[in-house]
């Protein structure tokens, strides 16, 4: 099949979205497909490139800075201090690109493409002009939702009055996305539930929860070796609470501070690895120095490639105090390299964690019964393998292979529905 994938959020920007829509790309192209990934340029021009690593082709469409959002490739830069005080930044320079215009662009390319199938991955300025080109060629197509509404409307400081009708507002704006294709997925059956009507009688697109999966080849359980110690500064031997993904609002990550603040007073050896970058960061360093923990929490940076795997393995427990996970690329990849889990109780989070088997769910907001289940597992070296062993064995059935197998057989079924 000749297969179009779209997305406003691609790598080397690092989000569950970014992730995924590349280790599709990747799949796809391995297993005989030609495949052609759409997204917004990281530099502002137009340009078309071929992916090191899974060989097929990138169109970077023409985009404009949005300096409102940090791109999620380009490092944070340090707070302004005015006063003795770090005031946090509003704008950046290395902002978010965003492709407000790209039909041009995108019809010039896909006509001479001629995809099969076009396979849309988020609902911004690319899927609107993908879904009149293929309206206006008659191509299928196919969507995946990725996000709640808080992902974004965390991101603005909203009166508790507004925030409520803006993400409705927002979730039927997404929803209408997945309406407008011919087989619709989501990562979860929680996110399902959460995004569409319950009453669905005027939702009439076929819409399945498929995990969106990860390469269980890349991540193994295993001790960290030494240059990765030394290369992130992160002491060895030490019982590890770690943290990957971004570091931003809505990932509540203060919460996850605060609770190791309680840990490192029961387990005093303990520290917190925060591995990623994001407009939180400045805020979190002030509040590991507020709560006098701030040798004890390190901060990686962003970190992309080989080491992401062997940073894993320096946890002992992975951390995720997010509420607005649709499923969580990075649970799932601590899964895969044998961590237990403390988790929120919140999102799909609970299709993935299940409490007292690989790890515990917390109700959203509560360091204190954090604390609590991190002290429990990094205590007791018993649990603690039972847990991963659980972890491991959970895992198997979300291995990327059962996904892009499922998604060859939706495409087939959309372009031959008879």
């Amino acid at each position: 099949m000749k297969i179009v994938i779209s997305t406003d959020l691609y790598y080397p920007m690092i989000n569950g979205v970014a992730v995924f829509s590349r280790n599709l790309a990747t799949g796809l192209q391995k297993r005989g497909h030609r495949v052609i990934v759409l997204a917004p340029s990281i530099t502002g021009e137009f340009s078309v490139e071929k992916d090191p690593e899974g060989g097929f082709t990138i169109i970077r469409l023409s985009s404009v800075r949005m300096p409102f959002y940090p791109d999620q490739i380009s490092k944070i830069p340090e707070a302004i201090e005015i006063f003795g005080k770090k005031i946090p930044r509003i704008a950046y320079r290395n902002g978010l690109h965003v492709s407000f215009y790209p039909y041009p662009e995108i019809k010039r390319e896909l006509d001479a493409f001629r995809p099969d199938l076009i396979h849309d991955q988020t609902p911004g300025p690319v899927a609107l002009a993908v879904f009149r080109y293929a309206k206006r060629r008659n191509i299928p197509l196919v969507a995946t939702g990725h996000a709640y509404p808080d992902n974004f409307t965390s991101q603005i400081k909203l009166p508790v009055l507004a925030k409520k009708p803006i993400d409705v507002a927002v979730r039927a704006y997404f929803a209408s996305f997945l309406k407008k294709s011919e087989y619709a997925t989501m990562p979860t059956e929680l996110a399902i539930a959460d995004l569409l009507p319950k009453d669905r009688k005027s939702f009439n697109v076929p819409v399945e929860a498929l995990s969106n999966g990860i390469d269980l080849s890349r991540f193994s359980p295993g001790k960290a070796p030494e240059n990765i110690h030394k290369k992130y500064h992160i002491p060895k031997n030490k019982p590890t609470i770690i943290y990957i993904g971004r570091v931003d609002p809505e990932k509540s990550l203060s919460v996850l501070v605060e609770a190791f603040s309680q840990v490192h007073q029961a387990i005093p050896e303990a520290q917190l690895v925060i591995v990623g970058d994001g407009s939180d960061k400045h805020k979190l360093e002030t509040q590991s120095k507020d709560l006098g923990i701030e040798k004890h929490v390190i901060f990686t940076g962003r970190v992309v490639g080989n080491d992401l795997p062997n940073l894993y393995k320096i946890g002992t427990v992975f951390g995720i105090s997010s509420t607005t996970e649709t499923q969580s690329i990075v649970l799932m990849e601590a899964m895969a390299s044998g961590l237990p889990a403390v988790a929120v109780k919140a999102g799909a989070i609970g299709e993935l964690v299940k409490n007292s088997k690989n790890g515990y769910l917390c109700e959203p907001g509560d360091p204190f019964t954090m604390a609590k289940k991190f002290t429990k597992i990094l205590s007791d070296p018993e649990l603690r393998q039972k847990m991963s062993e659980d972890s491991l064995n959970r895992i198997k059935k979300h291995d990327i292979d059962h996904t892009l197998t499922r998604i060859e057989q939706i495409y087939s079924a959309v372009l031959d529905p008879e």
